[in-house]
């Protein structure tokens, strides 16, 4: 593969991690969570709802998951309705 066309497959794979991440905030944001693409489009600040610091969302392991905490926590990128019921219970702790 050319390095023209190798660069365009990793843009590819990169609007893949961004279109996931506003799945996952347009989902947040329909349950009433505050959550806004960050960085370039390449995270997802998710606010907790009683103040705290808030949590990082990013698009790992190939774009497979979502992942927060340091990676400790995940879930398949192909659940965004999931990974919103998570991450809302999560945050609301």
């Amino acid at each position: 593969m050319n390095s023209v066309m190798q660069a365009a497959m990793t843009d590819l794979g990169q609007q893949d991690e961004v279109n996931a991440l506003i799945r996952l905030r347009d989902r947040l944001v329909s349950r009433g969570v505050n959550a806004e693409l960050r960085d370039n489009n390449s995270a997802l600040l998710v606010q907790r709802p009683e103040g705290g610091l808030p949590v990082w969302v990013f698009v790992g392991y190939g774009g497979a998951y979502y992942s927060w905490q340091n990676a400790e926590k995940r879930h398949p990128t192909s659940d965004p309705e999931g990974a919103a019921n998570v991450l809302a219970e999560y945050v609301a702790r």
